[in-house]
């Protein structure tokens, strides 16, 4: 009974694309007690006098948009009263570095981009918000029913999902796989890819808002969006057809993408070809240039970031010449925390968090195509991108190099302070 219900009800309207609404009444009456939980909190903090946090969504630290020649000056003035007249060294120089190094230490623009999104109102999951305290019975009842349901009810049947989305996967494109090359096997490739893709995002009760459909991309062409998690992959296949580019890895994971690239053209590197740059442009401008072939989904961030900003976006994928297809990914992390901050969870932990989260919300924004100026270099065209989807997404534009998340700050960028003030003082 339980798997003809599973069948009729989840797995079947995902094959066809079709949705009952279950889902969004489920999105809104879990609102509704939210909204009941935090004011009760609130509340209960208020008669009891203790504080109540807040996050402080733009930083710690109020800082205004100024140049480093214009802070100096300002300290001159201060100190000596003498103006930026003479391009001279000057001891209180010294305080501006200083002032600068302590506000990035107490205010960290890079690392605070890797931890999970502190909430304003609580979840229920106890995982986001530093509010949440015993207060009172009703409260406590109504998280302990919430415990049961997601690990009582949500889980096993979501591990059901993701199980029957994953074996189909593997069958189906193993089975097409042995077909000829031509439009029938393109056809089945793309509709297997797509049905097995939608089970598994049903695995997640993921509700996706789909923006500006019109402009999803095209054969031929590259897609590029902000990465916060793995199941950016899933959120993004679920509505189209894509190339994916990666590591070849070993274990399930390795048993998926081999049966997968028996149906459709992906691309696979081994570990020792992903350092080769050259080749993995050649591979790639080869894939583009076959028009009959599907876009390749790229992240160029390389890293997750925890979906409050942009970072920077390698070049590699921007030096092809291909057509770009902007996305923005925005998630809603009232319902569940998207975010894999893999240096402290491995991949099943994230997952297994995933699917006791009470849903992934998220909106999808395919942004007009981009093409590379005839006087842009790749660096100018890849931020010119990253700009449009931070924009879009209405995440924070930054220029930090998400590899800073386990390296150590490159040499470049203290020389290019170095640059700033050496140009200040002797001129260009």
């Amino acid at each position: 009974v339980l798997f003809t219900l599973l069948l009729v009800f989840i797995i079947v309207p995902a094959i066809f694309g079709v949705s009952f609404g279950i889902r969004k009444v489920y999105m809104k009456t879990l609102l509704k007690i939210f909204q009941w939980a935090t004011l009760r909190i609130e509340r209960g903090a208020k008669e009891k006098n203790h504080p109540l946090y807040k996050p402080y969504v733009n930083g710690i630290i109020a800082k205004e948009p100024t140049s480093l020649e214009e802070e100096i000056k300002e300290i001159r003035r201060s100190g000596s009263g003498k103006a930026l007249d003479t391009p001279e060294f000057e001891l209180s120089d010294i305080f501006y570095f200083c002032r600068k190094g302590i506000e990035t230490i107490m205010d960290d623009e890079v690392t605070k981009r890797f931890s999970a999104e502190e909430l304003e109102s609580w979840n229920l999951l106890s995982r986001t918000n530093y509010n949440f305290q015993y207060i009172s019975l009703r409260l406590t009842v109504l998280w302990g029913l919430g415990v049961l349901i997601r690990y009582c009810f949500l889980l096993p049947l979501r591990i059901a999902l993701a199980f029957t989305g994953i074996s189909l996967l593997v069958t189906g494109t193993t089975v097409v796989g042995y077909l000829p090359n031509g439009r029938c096997k393109e056809f089945l490739s793309k509709h297997v890819h797509l049905m097995c893709y939608r089970i598994c995002v049903r695995a997640l009760t993921a509700i996706i808002t789909y923006h500006d459909r019109e402009n999803r991309p095209r054969n031929g062409g590259i897609c590029v969006a902000n990465h916060t998690s793995p199941i950016d992959v899933i959120i993004l296949a679920s509505d189209g057809y894509y190339a994916m580019v990666g590591q070849v890895h070993g274990g399930l994971m390795g048993v998926i993408q081999r049966a997968m690239v028996k149906a459709c053209p992906h691309v696979w590197f081994e570990r020792s070809e992903v350092k080769d740059r050259h080749l993995v442009a050649k591979r790639l401008t080869e894939h583009v240039q076959d028009k009959s072939k599907l876009p390749i989904l790229i992240f160029p961030e390389g890293t997750c970031i925890n979906n409050t900003s942009v970072m920077m976006f390698k070049k590699g994928s921007f030096e092809i010449g291909a057509t770009v297809y902007p996305v923005a990914i925005k998630y809603d992390p009232q319902f569940g925390d998207a975010f894999w901050n893999s240096s402290k969870y491995g991949m099943v932990t994230y997952l297994l968090r995933m699917m006791t989260s009470w849903a992934i919300v998220c909106s999808v924004w395919y942004l007009p195509p981009m093409t590379r100026q005839p006087e842009e270099d790749a660096v100018q065209f890849a931020n010119r991108v990253k700009s449009a989807i931070a924009r879009q997404g209405g995440l924070v534009d930054l220029l930090w190099d998400g590899g800073l998340k386990r390296e150590k700050v490159k040499d470049t960028f203290k020389e290019e302070q170095q640059k700033l003030y050496s140009k200040m003082i002797v001129g260009n």
